[in-house]
C-alpha cells in the first residue's frame, strides 16, 4: 500500500500570503496596470489562488480584475487512460477573453501538461492578446516547453516527491508541503 509522508513544510499561511502579494505586484507592474487583464484560475486550487491575487491587486490598484474559472477535465491528454469517470465542472468566464491579457493561475507547475490543457481550453473560448502563467510553486520536471511568468517559489524535487498545496478555503489549513510517496 502507498502512503503520503510529509517531509517539509515549504510555506506556512504567512508565506503563502506574502507570495501572492508579490505575484499581484508583479502582474500589475508587468502589465502597467490591470485594465486589460483577466485572471483565470484552473480548477481546483488555482481558483481560490486567483481570487486572492485579484483581492491583492484591488488593494494596489483600487480596481479588481475579472476572475474566471477554468475546468480542463475534457482537455486532459490522459482522459482515455483514466479508470474512473472524471467529474466535469463548469467553466465560468465573466468577460470575453478576446484581446485581453489572460493570467492563468495554478498551484503547482510540474510536467506542464495541465497548462497545455488549459491553453487549449482558453483558445477554444477566444483569442487573447497574450497568456501569462502564475503558479504558487514550480517544482521542475517539465515534459513540455512551458514556463511560468510569475512563480511564488521554485522547489527542486525528486520525481518520487510530491508538492501538496493546502488552502484554508478547501482543506481547512493553509500550507505548502513537500512529501513523498512511500510503500508500507
Amino acid at each position: 500500500m502507498k502512503k503520503r509522508m510529509e517531509k517539509t513544510v515549504l510555506m506556512d499561511a504567512d508565506g503563502v500570503r506574502r507570495v501572492l502579494t508579490r505575484i499581484a505586484h508583479e502582474i500589475v507592474e508587468r502589465n502597467k496596470g490591470v485594465g486589460n487583464v483577466v485572471l483565470v484560475g484552473i480548477r481546483t486550487r488555482g481558483v481560490p489562488l486567483s481570487e486572492r491575487i485579484a483581492d491583492e491587486i484591488e488593494k494596489i490598484e483600487t480596481v479588481r480584475p475579472p476572475v474566471g474559472v477554468l475546468d480542463i477535465t475534457l482537455y486532459r491528454d490522459d482522459l482515455s487512460t483514466m479508470d474512473y469517470q472524471p467529474i466535469v465542472r463548469p467553466t465560468e468566464m465573466p468577460v470575453d477573453i478576446g484581446g485581453k491579457t489572460v493570467v492563468l493561475v495554478d498551484d503547482v507547475l510540474f510536467t506542464g501538461r495541465t497548462i497545455r490543457s488549459a491553453l487549449d481550453a482558453l483558445i477554444d473560448m477566444g483569442r487573447p492578446k497574450s497568456i501569462q502563467l502564475a503558479v504558487l510553486v514550480d517544482r521542475g520536471h517539465r515534459e513540455l516547453p512551458i514556463r511560468a511568468d510569475y512563480v511564488g517559489k521554485n522547489v527542486p524535487t525528486a520525481a518520487r516527491e510530491i508538492v501538496s498545496v493546502q488552502l484554508a478555503d478547501l482543506d481547512g489549513e493553509e500550507k505548502v508541503v513537500l512529501g513523498e510517496i512511500v510503500e508500507e
